[in-house]
This record gives C-alpha cells, structure tokens and sequence, in this order.
C-alpha cells in the first residue's frame, strides 16, 4: 500500500537521486496525521459548540481534580501557547461562563483560573464522545500497533526535548 507522501518522496528520489528523503517521509507522514486528526477532532468538537482550544484548557483544569483550579502560568505551560493568548482564551472562557478568573489572595501577582459547574459538566459530557472519536480515528492500527506508535511517538518527543516536566 503506497500513501499521498509516498508520491512525494518518489519525485524527490528521481530529481534529486542524490538525497536520501527517508527522513521527509517520517515528517511528512506526522504533519499529515497532525492536520487529518486536527480537522477531524474541530469537527468534533464543533458539533458540542467547542473549539478544540477550549477543549484543551477546559479539560487542563478537569484533569487538575478538584477545586479544579490552576494558575494562568500552569495553564500557559500546560496549552504551550503565550501568556497573552491564554489571557484572550481565558476572557472567552469567562464570557461564555464556563471558568472564572479571580486573583490569588496569598499571591497579588498571580490569577487563578477555575471551572465552573457548567464548564465540568460540558466537559464531563463530551470527554465520552471525544475519547470514542479518537478510538474511531486509530482503528486502522490494532491495539500493538497503536501501542508501538505510541511509544514511538513518546521516544520521538522526548528526543526533541519535550520531556515531561516535574509535576505534582
């Protein structure tokens, strides 16, 4: 069986034989994945009124347990974007009543972010059909093949240098 990148690095080998695209090929096949499972997981989302963004810090401060409470820093490192877009994420959030934003009262500099009843619930409500989604998006691997990938993936990512950091 031969995929769309597999046209690719076959262009590559006859322009330019003297380049070995192996590694193009293991790229190219991650970004494909990345972009196919991203569409498939907004459109997911869409359907319960979700971004995949608010998915993402929704269930950060779920999977924080109770009070299910978090430091906009936390959150920060957690979503891995800028302090200023989890800022507008945050605002988003709060109008549509599914976190609160408060200061932290033993720390003036520091903002709590918790979520409300309505945003545990939300989240409690599609984490089901989103982990069956996903379940559905990996079939074409059994469940070796999903682990051996996982593991992979998992050796990959922590030789880029995105190692788990130290949490409680």
């Amino acid at each position: 069986m031969r995929d769309n990148v597999d046209w690719r690095l076959d262009q590559w080998r006859v322009e330019r034989p003297d380049i070995d695209p192996a590694p193009m090929g293991v790229v190219g096949r991650i970004q494909r994945a990345s972009r196919i499972l991203d569409r498939e997981l907004h459109h997911n989302f869409g359907t319960h009124g979700l971004q995949l963004w608010e998915f993402d810090v929704l269930g950060t401060l779920r999977r924080a347990g109770p009070p299910f409470r978090l430091t906009t820093g936390a959150l920060v490192e957690a979503s891995m974007v800028t302090s200023g877009a989890i800022t507008n994420r945050i605002d988003r959030l709060v109008a549509r009543g599914l976190v609160t934003r408060e200061t932290d009262s033993s720390n003036r500099r520091c903002v709590l972010v918790t979520l409300t009843d309505q945003g545990r619930e939300l989240v409690d409500e599609i984490l089901v059909d989103h982990v069956d989604r996903e379940k559905e998006l990996l079939t074409p691997l059994n469940p070796t093949e999903q682990e051996q990938l996982a593991g992979l993936l998992r050796k990959l990512l922590i030789g880029l240098g995105d190692g788990a950091s130290d949490r409680t």
